[in-house]
């Protein structure tokens, strides 16, 4: 069953964007994250959202106090009712990614990975972000990801494209390059 949601899972996520539009994207998102953080951390609500055990009944009352209570949109509220529902909640984190990779195609945006061994200074924070967007051609979202074992330069992943400048990455080059010659 779970399988069959999550090839679901973008047409899912194509409605949840149908009904908060470009406007209310990035709190539906924020919201969607924090359920589906709570469910990573949690074997209980997981088990409370994915268990045969509870009513509907039951999980729809939880789902409106709990949106109470954390503040969430009606929008969100009746998305992770409707979900819920359809027992869809596993495939959340699939449901996420096509939701804001639908909202960062309305807004021209890219969204970057970048791993690297220290922490970002302004200058080159402000270097890196030019430097992206003129080779996408769109604004860019910047995720962080702070890697000690790598030994020096860094690796960018936008989309599915890796730009590997790292030490690591240049002695594999360097090695391939070796047994090739």
């Amino acid at each position: 069953m779970a399988a069959k949601q999550k090839r679901f899972a973008k047409k899912y996520a194509r409605m949840l964007f149908n009904t908060t539009g470009v406007d209310m994207a990035e709190m539906a998102i924020s919201e969607l994250n924090i359920i589906n953080d709570l469910m990573s951390g949690s074997k209980e609500i997981k088990n409370f959202f994915l268990s045969p055990l509870f009513a509907e009944e039951e999980r729809q009352k939880t789902i409106e106090s709990l949106s109470e209570k954390l503040g969430f949109a009606e929008v969100t509220k009746n998305f992770l009712v409707f979900i819920t529902q359809h027992k869809a909640v596993s495939a959340l984190p699939d449901i996420i990614r096509h939701f804001v990779n639908i909202y960062f195609e309305k807004k021209q945006k890219a969204k970057a990975t970048v791993v690297t061994p220290f922490k970002f200074d302004g200058k080159y924070e402000d270097r890196l972000v030019a430097s992206l967007r003129k080779l996408t051609g769109r604004d860019v979202d910047i995720e962080y990801l702070y890697d000690p074992e790598l030994l020096g330069g860094i690796v960018v992943k936008v989309g599915s494209t890796m730009y590997d400048s790292s030490l690591r990455g240049q002695l594999r080059l360097l090695k391939e390059e070796l047994i090739k010659g």
